[in-house]
């Protein structure tokens, strides 16, 4: 039996990327990649990361406690798990580390943990992790206009861009893959009014240390026998939504495969994803969770909530949209039906429910069998969260608007009696400030913003009028539903906001097994391959980079 490979995930967040590595099997017996080092220095996050950690080390199924408190039936504060499972809460503890990347004060520790865990399996290990990058941030920024209150990058600061740490990374660990993530502003960045992606292409192609890195796409097809010349940067993002991701989700994906193996792999089986015949929608994995009413930010009782439900339908009766007389006729019907909800309701509604645990038949059975934990009774992380009255009638507008319409409406499209007091409300540069997540579509693009305000994000039930909880994002950014996000509910969202989405990481690590297995068949064959030893850049560049760029 061949042992799994190691992981190291730093810039962890709550480990949506190592989700889609622990639970990899092939055959189903076998598990191809254990997690050997978690790195995050967010203290909610944390707790998540080593949360899950721990429940990792009951290979057998997570313990009957865990559901226990997920289904209600005890309360965290009943939860003690270094008195319950020492042992692997001790593992746990060891395995995830909470702490600032990049730091003086903590990168020598580090370094030593990279260099001992390299030792200790042999080069078999896999490095993944999104290091943040603000600079897209920063430059977003100056082009809206408030450019002259950005702060700018100097000479002083450039060491602070973590992908370089990454790139450290590298040097002690000595990974056979290494997978970095980052957000598509990275592309355009610049540092002092240079590119700076082209920069980090070049150190992970040749980070200090004795081995060189080929760098591949995932999102290219396999048949494409590609030259470095024939990339561009673009080739780079991957659009989750081609994958199965209920989210309109684009990312930087850049694979780096140690020279000593890219330089022996075929083609064919050089990392890639394979796009899916069917897009799955919001309503494929929200479709069937409980409906739920938002809060208030004051009085925050049903009946409370239901006066000013029915106030605001009244407000927006009065107020209505400059619409054709049609699509008018569709939108009042569809406010209609909030009002008429109330009556012959056989329950009110609450802030959270019981049930609401299955998917629909729409959602794939993959996507389905990764979500859907039959131990659950409810669902975790499922709360609304509180709205203020003159927020509630603009999301029951724009919720009535996106049914009648089947799209959601612009800025230019609410009744100025809705408008909040935002000096940029007509400014045109936020067309979309109010934006109704349709059922039939995928979800855009889930961040860490929504920890703010969730304007962005109005579930498509006008009747609801709420944005979307923690856990419905968590399903659109497909977590499992027994994955437990701890810290305050503002943390909670930027959690799930800041995450690779599992389901697609899970399909990279297939991708990558399939190097390193084709690696491993082939060392332990005693095949002819290339020497492990260094590879100068005059001799990469001899042999013609045949691999990657």
């Amino acid at each position: 039996m061949v042992n799994p490979v190691a992981v190291v995930d730093l810039f962890s967040g709550p480990g949506g990327l190592a989700e889609g590595f622990a639970p990899y099997y092939d055959p189903p017996t076998q598990r191809r990649y254990e997690i050997a080092l978690s790195v995050e220095n967010d203290p909610s996050a944390y707790r998540t990361l080593r949360l899950r950690a721990f429940l990792r080390k009951f290979p057998k199924g997570r313990p009957p406690e865990y559901y226990d408190y997920l289904n209600g039936e005890t309360s965290e504060a009943e939860l003690d798990w270094a008195v319950r499972y020492p042992n692997e809460w001790n593992a746990a503890k060891d395995e995830t580390i909470c702490l600032e990347i990049g730091e003086p004060t903590t990168r020598s520790s580090l370094e030593k943990r990279l260099a001992k865990l390299h030792t200790k399996h042999e080069g078999q290990t896999v490095l993944i992790g999104g290091p943040p990058c603000k600079l897209h941030s920063i430059a977003r920024a100056q082009r809206n206009g408030i450019g002259n209150n950005a702060p700018e990058f100097d000479e002083a600061a450039t060491p602070k861009i973590l992908y370089r740490e990454f790139v450290n990374a590298i040097r002690y660990l000595k990974p056979a893959v290494a997978i970095m993530e980052n957000v598509t502003g990275l592309l355009s960045s610049e540092v002092n009014g240079k590119p700076i992606f082209q920069d980090v292409l070049n150190s992970l192609r040749r980070p200090p240390c004795e081995y060189e890195y080929r760098l591949h796409a995932l999102s290219l097809p396999s048949h494409w026998n590609y030259e470095d010349n024939d990339l561009s940067h673009r080739h780079f993002i991957v659009k989750a939504e081609e994958y199965g991701i209920p989210q309109a989700r684009h990312r930087v994906f850049i694979v780096c495969l140690r020279s000593d193996i890219a330089d022996n792999l075929p083609y064919e089986l050089r990392p890639r994803l394979t796009k899916q015949e069917q897009q799955v929608n919001l309503n494929d994995v929200i479709g069937l969770m409980p409906k739920l009413r938002s809060g208030l930010s004051h009085r925050d009782t049903y009946t409370d909530w239901q006066k000013e439900v029915l106030n605001s339908c009244e407000h927006i009766r009065q107020n209505p949209p400059q619409l054709n007389s049609t699509d008018l006729r569709e939108f009042c019907s569809a406010l209609s039906l909030v009002e008429n909800s109330f009556n012959g309701q056989i329950k009110s509604l609450q802030r959270t429910e019981k049930g609401g645990t299955d998917l629909p038949h729409s959602c794939p059975s993959g996507l389905r069998d990764w979500l859907y934990d039959e131990h659950l009774t409810q669902l975790p992380n499922n709360e609304t969260r509180g709205h203020m009255p003159p927020d509630l009638a603009r999301y029951i507008f724009a919720a009535s608007f996106a049914q009648a319409l089947h799209r959601s409406p612009r800025t230019s499209e609410f009744p100025r009696a809705l408008a909040p007091k935002h000096r940029s409300w007509s400014s045109g540069h936020f067309a979309d400030r109010y934006r109704v997540q349709l059922k039939q579509q995928t979800c855009s693009t889930i961040t860490s913003h929504i920890s703010k305000d969730g304007h962005h994000f109005i579930h498509p039930d006008p009747s609801q009028c709420r944005s979307l909880t923690v856990r419905e994002v968590a399903r659109l950014q497909t977590f499992p539903d027994n994955y437990l996000f701890l810290g305050g509910r503002t943390q909670q969202y930027i959690q799930v906001g800041n995450a690779v989405p599992p389901f697609l990481a899970r399909q990279i690590a297939e991708s990558v097994w399939r190097v390193i297995r084709y690696h491993q068949d082939r060392v332990s064959s005693g095949s002819k391959r290339t020497s492990a030893k260094a590879v100068g850049p005059k001799q990469a560049l001899s042999k013609g980079l045949r691999n990657g760029i």
